[in-house]
């Protein structure tokens, strides 16, 4: 039913705002395709938040990134020319492909206080389109596929499942749901593809007789059925897919060669890539190493 669990493995970015990576891990590097995961908060921001805490201009190739906010807002610029708000429910999908910068700041907050919560998520590329052109979409939380059952609230984000289909910029098959369950709401997770995890950012469930707690994810086992059970209200995530082979990651770069991996370090560090179109602040330098 189960495989693995993991827990989140938290560290504050200041201001009391912290961040829980899920995925990478040392026993499981992936869920399908998706390469990376990370908690945002939750936490409470006054009017005047330093922009310390934004995410500053930095670079990615081979993978599609989406910010999933349940609460508060956060401004992304890109290299492509876009400037789009982020919204919580909303997904706005930025495909990296052979290169693409952006950033990520909290003017929302900044002016108005915000409660900040939600799921940052890298996609890896398949193989064959690591080197595809970059773009980015967005997609507002009611244009994607909705659902309510008995005690539970779904939303499909990106892929396809049960017959839904988010209408995202995919590359491989996958799937990523979004559920606020009551307490004793049940489902069954889908079981339309060969990797599937359940992470619960909120609350506690049961996951076919285990319990999951807040900041933990199941990995669920290939073909098996696995009910998931509110014990108390509970935000919970469900992703996954087919795989798509090894990758190697290197800070903000995901790439099936290595060699690839040593050219976007030195793209950055000599300045080949071009920065957010009216995004002046500093941007992120390349980590040693």
């Amino acid at each position: 039913m189960i495989d693995l669990i993991i827990d989140k493995r938290t560290r504050d970015l200041g201001g009391g705002f912290e961040v829980g990576r899920v995925l990478p891990f040392a026993k499981r590097r992936m869920v399908g395709p998706f390469i990376f995961f990370d908690q945002m908060g939750p936490v409470d921001f006054a009017p005047g938040i330093p922009r310390e805490l934004d995410v500053r201009p930095h670079p990615h190739i081979g993978l599609s990134t989406v910010t999933y906010l349940y609460s508060g807002a956060m401004t992304h610029r890109d290299s492509l020319g876009f400037k789009q708000e982020i919204r919580p429910g909303a997904v706005n999908w930025m495909t990296a492909g052979k290169g693409i910068t952006h950033s990520e700041r909290l003017e929302h907050a900044r002016m108005n206080g915000a409660h900040m919560f939600g799921i940052q998520a890298w996609v890896a590329l398949p193989k064959e389109d690591e080197e595809i052109a970059p773009g980015f979409w967005h997609h507002p939380a009611d244009s994607l596929p909705e659902w309510t059952e008995q005690g539970l609230r779904g939303r499909m984000i990106a892929g396809a499942a049960e017959g839904m289909d988010a209408g995202v910029a995919v590359r491989s098959p996958m799937f990523y749901m979004h559920w606020d369950m009551d307490k004793g709401a049940a489902r069954y997770a889908p079981n339309d593809h060969t990797e599937r995890a359940v992470y619960v950012a909120s609350g506690t469930a049961d996951v076919g007789g285990t319990r999951i707690n807040a900041g933990q994810m199941a990995i669920l086992t290939p073909g098996q059925d696995a009910k998931i059970t509110a014990e108390e209200a509970a935000t919970v995530m469900l992703l996954g897919g087919e795989p798509i082979g090894e990758r190697f990651i290197f800070w903000n770069f995901v790439s099936s060669s290595k060699d690839r991996l040593e050219q976007a370090k030195s793209d950055w560090k000599n300045g080949r890539m071009k920065l957010p179109d009216g995004d002046d602040q500093e941007f992120t330098p390349l980590p040693e190493g």
